[in-house]
């Protein structure tokens, strides 16, 4: 609809820009013709004093004639009309006419339509000629003008008609016009409709797996669109396959540990209801048994909390954070996780863009990793130089074939399975190093034991509590 009236109002300015071009040209050509017609040469004078006193003389001269088929009327100033013998008609004398000659201006000619008294339509051309004198005493009389006029019925009918041509091809034009721009604004709407029934489909059957098809050269509007939509069922089909497979390894997690205390906490309830109490000693296992057994629960649900906060919730509290103190503090925990060993430490100064807690927590599981890892009596290094943390242990040391995976969620070791964890530790970590920007490995240390290497860019360095200002 709005490509027809674009093109309807662009075809009627310029139909309507034609019509008034061609009216100009044929009025043009008809006030050429009246002013080839007329009275002129020498001894107008007297011709037209012969006229006014007989009206029965066709003033004429050697040079123009009155044209054929055409009024021809001599006029004064006061009004007085003297039809020619060979005028068609009589034309009406307006009050512009008789001003005209008043002007007695011979240079110049008016040009009007007029009417007939038939009230045929005409194209009049009023003319001063000379002044009349009385013939009796030689006084001036009243200016007297030459008023020629045709007819304007051929004009009109050919403007009529130039009327209904353009109309005509005008209709024709903007039904065109709007049928063409129907078919354009379907085609180019089609993958539009492509994508509303995507989105429709994906709505009512939750179904991620559809894609729309892309000419993989289109660059416009609407191709970026489809792409996007189907990068965002991709990212969204994508985030509900891990999601599956977090709650379904979370639900094999948890399965362990919840036998487990069930297990035990039915002995204990088993004993209390048939009054045979189970030995002290195994009652005293069985409760730390229970107590470990929560505290491993305790620590997966609040790894399985971490791992499910949002990017909008983490990027609300990032800010710059000193790497070296954040070490210090996971130094100190490690100490009294482990206090059998020997854990060494060479941390220099490095600021860093994070979340603080996430970043402690990051560094902590690097290093419990390495208490629970390290034999009695081994030695811990940590060292911090330049942005890259080092913390190696003396342990047995990671397979090269399980290398790959120690970053997975949930994943950990044959060797290690006895151990507490949720397996979540390392994934925690690898999330929250690449969020800082930085990335973390893990390798073989030469002589045994395991090398985590973290490296995070730096960023300015905060001013000085209390310092004023710049």
């Amino acid at each position: 609809m709005l490509v027809a009236a674009a093109v309807a109002f662009g075809v009627a300015a310029v139909s309507v820009t034609c019509w008034f071009i061609v009216q100009g040209k044929l009025y043009d050509q008809l006030n050429t013709d009246l002013t080839r017609s007329g009275m002129r040469g020498p001894g107008q004078n007297q011709q037209v004093q012969i006229a006014l006193l007989n009206c029965t003389t066709s003033p004429q001269d050697d040079n123009n004639n009155f044209v054929r088929n055409a009024y021809a009327q001599v006029v004064t100033e006061k009004g007085k009309v003297c039809v020619q013998d060979n005028s068609t008609g009589v034309v009406k004398v307006t009050q512009a006419d008789k001003n005209e000659i008043k002007k007695g201006d011979a240079s110049q000619a008016y040009f009007r339509n007029g009417t007939d008294t038939d009230g045929n339509p005409v194209r009049v051309m009023t003319r001063f000629v000379a002044p009349t004198t009385n013939t009796a005493s030689g006084a001036p009389g009243p200016n007297v003008g030459l008023l020629v006029a045709v007819p304007l019925k051929s004009t009109q009918d050919t403007l009529n008609e130039l009327a209904l041509i353009l109309l005509l091809v005008s209709g024709i034009g903007v039904v065109g016009a709007g049928a063409a721009g129907l078919a354009v604004a379907r085609a180019g709407l089609r993958p539009v409709d492509k994508l509303t029934e995507a989105v429709e489909h994906v709505a009512r059957t939750e179904d991620l797996a559809i894609r729309i098809p892309v000419d993989k050269d289109s660059d416009d509007e609407v191709a970026r669109l489809s792409r996007s939509f189907n990068s965002m069922t991709t990212s969204l089909a994508n985030s509900r396959e891990l999601q599956q497979q977090l709650i379904a390894d979370a639900g094999h997690e948890l399965r362990t540990p919840l036998t487990s205390l069930r297990t035990n906490v039915e002995l204990l309830t088993r004993s209390e209801e048939t009054g045979r109490p189970i030995p002290p000693a195994d009652r005293k296992a069985l409760l730390a048994s229970v107590k470990a057994q929560m505290t491993e629960l305790a620590s997966l649900i609040g790894d399985l909390q971490e791992l499910s906060r949002s990017e909008g919730q983490r990027g609300e509290r990032v800010q710059i954070v000193s790497l070296q103190d954040t070490v210090e503090a996971a130094l100190r925990r490690a100490r009294l996780r482990g206090p059998e060993l020997t854990i060494t430490a060479d941390v220099q100064p490095w600021y860093v863009q994070s979340e603080p807690s996430a970043l402690e927590r990051a560094v902590v599981n690097i290093l419990d990793n390495a208490v629970k890892f390290s034999p009695e009596g081994g030695t811990i290094e940590v060292q911090l130089t330049r942005g890259v943390l080092t913390v190696r242990d003396h342990g047995p040391g990671i397979p090269e074939d399980e290398i790959p995976h120690v970053f997975d969620r949930f994943w950990r070791s044959p060797s290690a399975r006895a151990l507490p964890g949720s397996g979540l530790g390392l994934s925690i970590v690898a999330r929250t190093v690449q969020q800082a920007g930085g990335e973390v490995t893990l390798s073989r240390a030469p002589g045994g034991g395991t090398v985590a290497t973290v490296r995070l860019p730096g960023a300015p360095t905060p001013p000085p509590e209390g310092s004023a200002s710049q």
